[in-house]
């Protein structure tokens, strides 16, 4: 979860920062690098609902996979998800009709994991939130793949709200010090020690690993540091990571095809974003291909969940039986689950199979039994009848 706060300004200015996506949610408290990964997977596969659904659910295994657990360590997921649960975000902001509102929370209301399942809820009032774009801003999940330490995460987390306006703003140092996790350590109140074991670590790894470069700055108080902020600039070199950003996208030709079609703006970048272009024109084609069509969009939808792809082998009524629920246990999935199930089971082949499977998706021929098999073992009992 981003650890994040913003600017003491006032009045009018301060209303333009809200706007401006200045973020207004901090976190108390210390988070693992697993438990700040783990909390960005949960609000992911919350996000479309978050308003609308008071729980939401994740298999248990998928969520381990996502986050870099070994799959069957239910005990450090439980430790992970209790830390959530005692952890407090707290906000102090401008409501939408210029009044000061306070609030506090817990990141998760609860959680409970029951038959491989994860079933977890916020407050309405964080989701509320969480779910407002000029509050809080999702990080990408390719991105936060690659940090591998809690504070450069935290601290690349607090920074990339702020890209756009190039500066984070000047943060007292106490501040700073409870955003990256170390506010009750008397030994981080020195600012040396803080530069060498925090400060440096966090910004090499950020500029290393994301799609934001770095630069801090400090401002002193007679001859202690006060205060420090960090300059924002995007990394051109792993600017692609950056799968929010919708400009470039907009601009490819498949894009203007998604959107003529009627596909919503936020779903037609998703789509180019996490399959590319080839692959998103592959499966509109298909779809043009198909006889008797009445809502395009949504066979479009079911063709890019399920990856429906033209088989390589004939398909038996048995076969053709099989492939139907593989394809309903695909839709069913959040667009995250999706995601873990493809690479999880890409993660058993190789060779020609891993290839066959790369190009086809769940219909690949050459993987059947082996997609069946995974699919059985996931929901069990999926092709009791078949």
């Amino acid at each position: 979860m981003q650890d994040i706060d913003r600017e003491k300004l006032s009045g009018a200015l301060r209303r333009s920062a809200v706007k401006k996506h200045v973020a207004a949610i901090h976190v108390s408290g210390k988070l693992t690098l697993l438990q700040r990964k783990l909390s960005n997977v949960l609000l992911l596969n919350a996000y479309d609902t978050l308003t609308s659904q008071a729980t939401h659910v994740i298999d248990a295994r998928t969520l381990c996979m996502m986050i870099g657990y070994n799959s069957n360590d239910m005990d450090t997921l439980k430790q992970s998800l209790r830390g959530l649960a005692e952890t407090v975000a707290e906000w102090d902001m401008l409501d939408a009709k210029g009044q000061q509102e306070w609030g506090v929370s817990s990141l998760l209301s609860y959680a409970k994991l029951k038959g491989g399942v994860c079933e977890y809820a916020y407050s309405p009032a964080l989701a509320e939130k969480l779910n407002d774009p000029k509050v809080f801003a999702l990080i990408n999940l390719n991105i936060q793949r690659r940090f591998t330490s809690g504070h450069a995460l935290a601290l690349y987390e607090n920074c990339y709200r702020f890209v756009r306006t190039g500066s984070t703003g000047w943060w007292d140092l106490g501040l700073f010090r409870r955003l990256m996790g170390v506010g009750d350590s008397a030994y981080y109140e020195t600012y040396k020690h803080l530069n060498a074991k925090i400060i440096k670590p966090a910004v090499a790894e950020v500029n290393k690993s994301s799609n934001i470069i770095l630069t801090p700055e400090i401002r002193k108080r007679g001859r202690a540091v006060s205060d420090i902020r960090f300059k924002i600039k995007e990394n051109p070199q792993l600017a692609i990571l950056d799968l929010d950003d919708g400009e470039g996208v907009r601009n490819a030709p498949v894009y203007a095809r998604l959107r003529a079609l009627g596909v919503s703006d936020r779903l037609a970048r998703q789509w180019v974003a996490e399959h590319g272009e080839d692959h998103v024109a592959a499966k509109m084609d298909y779809v043009a291909g198909q006889h008797g069509v009445r809502n395009p969009v949504s066979y479009l939808t079911a063709a890019m969940q399920a990856d429906y792809e033209a088989p390589t082998a004939p398909v038996t009524s048995d076969r053709a039986a099989r492939l139907k629920v593989v394809q309903d246990l695909v839709a069913g999935r959040s667009p995250t689950q999706r995601d873990a199930d493809k690479r999880l089971f890409l993660s058993q082949l190789d060779g020609a199979a891993r290839d066959d499977f790369e190009r086809h998706g769940w219909m690949s021929a050459l993987n059947a039994q082996a997609i069946r098999a995974f699919w059985e073992d996931l929901v069990p009992g999926a092709f009791d009848g078949v």
